[in-house]
């Protein structure tokens, strides 16, 4: 295990909210893999890169990446230790041998210099502290002409799913989730800012795109409420509450979900940011 400094992600995500994501992997998998095909199009990986995959969770794009990568191979980054576990099972189920995961911070990771052609992500770049550190250290992990893709949360009311969550407004504290700036799901929904960053951490030609995908969060309106509320977000949320508010909680959204239902499944758009750039070709 690396050095943590993001003691408060590193503490969640090694908690229930690292437990839950590692027990529904396949779960949020459903909800993300929309976003997959882009994500890995833009990073343009080759079948001898070597690829940095940040915040890999359990490791779904990490072995995508691998799969690309015959010739190379897949590195896995994350704070979680339940996830990383499931992330070298499943690895080690598809035979998967160019893939490898390490526990730890990218903030302070003692990346090798220039040991990356690539670094992707599919949300795990919004949970840093200190964001200028982190990418300045990916920066120095990847080689000059090096490539940057990750995908972050765009604006909060332009996800389906939150939208469906604003209907507990006055039953759940619901008033400052997705609000953009502190490390979270949300903290990188300003293009703006994206690039200001990444150039102060000395990438270059810096490109954000507005991404859009449908995403399966259950079988069912209940299914799908469950899934939702049980998450680590929607848990912090019913543990300020009564036992009879959680109840009318569960009730609302639910009935909210109901128009979201289409061949047997629950389907919510989300909508993202793919972000592109590269670090120079002379070395800083």
């Amino acid at each position: 295990m690396g050095q943590f400094v993001n003691t408060a992600q590193a503490e969640a995500w090694n908690g229930y909210e690292g437990e839950q994501w590692a027990r529904s992997a396949d779960r949020w998998d459903a909800v993300n893999d929309g976003f997959n095909q882009p994500l890995l199009e833009a990073a343009a990986i080759s079948a001898a890169d070597r690829v940095l995959d940040i915040g890999c969770g359990a490791g779904r794009t990490t072995r995508l990446a691998a799969r690309r990568a015959q010739q190379g191979r897949a590195l896995g980054l994350d704070l979680s230790g339940p996830m990383l576990e499931k992330a070298r099972g499943s690895a080690l189920r598809e035979g998967r041998e160019n893939v490898s995961f390490v526990q730890g911070d990218a903030q302070v990771h003692p990346f090798e210099a220039d040991a990356f052609d690539v670094v992707i992500s599919r949300y795990g770049m919004t949970f840093f502290t200190d964001p200028v550190a982190a990418f300045s250290n990916l920066h120095r992990a990847v080689r000059p002409g090096g490539r940057l893709a990750f995908i972050c949360a765009a604006e909060a009311e332009a996800n389906e799913w939150l939208r469906a969550l604003a209907s507990l407004d006055g039953i759940l504290p619901i008033g400052g989730f997705g609000r953009p700036g502190a490390p979270g799901m949300f903290s990188l929904t300003e293009p703006d800012r994206i690039r200001a960053l990444l150039t102060a951490s000395g990438f270059v030609e810096a490109d954000v795109q507005r991404v859009e995908t449908p995403g399966n969060w259950g079988i069912d309106a209940a299914d799908a409420a469950a899934f939702l509320l049980d998450s680590g977000p929607g848990r912090h949320l019913l543990d300020q509450v009564s036992t009879e508010a959680q109840a009318e909680a569960r009730l609302v959204l639910t009935d909210a979900l109901r128009g979201y239902e289409a061949n047997g499944a629950v389907w919510l758009r989300s909508s993202s940011w793919l972000v592109t750039a590269e670090r120079g070709r002379m070395a800083a």
